[in-house]
């Protein structure tokens, strides 16, 4: 028999919490990502790599903030927790493999169009095995292809998009812009993928569903805890919080240099037209005889 599903059993709370967390993950992602692109220090791998765990772990954290509404009435709700894990670390991995393309490729559309598209296929390869965690008593799930196919559509899309204005525009706000596009999006492709949920029960099921809160929050745990310390990152180092450059080295860098080393000075040369001038400078100079000599 056909499940009854309530994906928002709390109300707008999950949703608007959801989105909030997309959102977050994004703006350090991205930030992270918009700094690296203007810089060519030896922590632009590591800077990248904190993009993109910040982008996969707020994307994870959305989607199962999300499933803590979600309910089928017949049956209890339940998930697995290797599969669960599995989920953000193959999403991470998929997302970083994105981000690294753009970081070091962003001049080329090609190099935009392709990060872009494995960053968005992280986000709904995180989602749909996370999906594959769900256990129900008595119950399995399928999917309406079409739906899913709009889901990782609007995924591959979001994340092109926001890529797109990192690569393009410069400071805070554009940044901004784009977690709220991609938190948006995020949180409306989770949505839409649900959406294609069908649930079928055997007819000997019979219990009553309960919400999966329990289990769910202590493993949310962790991954709040790492954006909130990404967070602390991104506001302890000015650059990455104001997009600003790094100093020029060099002469350009005022009289002192970037290091502090006093620049030398080159004297020009005199120029003499005269040979026997030329002669008398090259010559060395002597003193006067000492009164002593004679």
């Amino acid at each position: 028999m056909q499940g009854t599903i309530d994906g928002f059993s709390y109300g707008l709370v999950t949703p608007v919490a959801a989105f909030l967390m997309a959102c977050l993950g994004s703006a350090l992602g991205l930030r992270c990502t918009m700094r690296c692109l203007r810089t060519r220090r030896a922590w632009k791998p590591g800077g990248l790599a904190l993009g993109a765990a910040s982008i996969g772990s707020g994307v994870w954290t959305m989607h199962f903030i999300a499933m803590t509404g979600f309910v089928v009435a017949e049956a209890p709700v339940g998930y697995d927790r290797l599969t669960t894990f599995a989920s953000l670390v193959v999403g991470i991995l998929m997302v970083g493999i994105g981000i690294f393309i753009v970081g070091y490729r962003a001049s080329t559309p090609m190099a935009l169009l392709t990060g872009g598209t494995i960053t968005g296929l992280g986000i709904a390869t995180m989602h749909y095995l996370g999906m594959a965690g769900l256990r129900l008593d008595g119950g399995s799930i399928d999917y309406d292809t079409t739906t899913v196919a709009l889901s990782v559509l609007i995924a591959v899309t979001a994340a092109t998009g926001a890529l797109w204005v990192v690569v393009s525009r410069r400071g805070f706000l554009a940044s901004l812009a784009a977690s709220l596009v991609m938190g948006a999006a995020s949180t409306g492709m989770h949505y839409t993928a649900m959406a294609a949920v069908h649930v079928h029960l055997e007819e000997t099921a019979a219990g009553t569903g309960e919400r999966a809160a329990e289990l769910l929050v202590p493993m949310l745990i962790g991954p709040a805890v790492f954006l909130l310390l990404a967070g602390v990152a991104v506001v302890v180092d000015p650059l990455l919080l104001t997009g600003g450059r790094e100093r020029p080295t060099g002469s350009g860098a005022g009289p002192c240099g970037h290091s502090g080393v006093p620049t030398q000075r080159i004297r020009p040369r005199p120029a003499y037209r005269d040979p026997a001038a030329r002669t008398a400078a090259r010559s060395p100079r002597r003193s006067p005889p000492d009164v002593h000599d004679w």
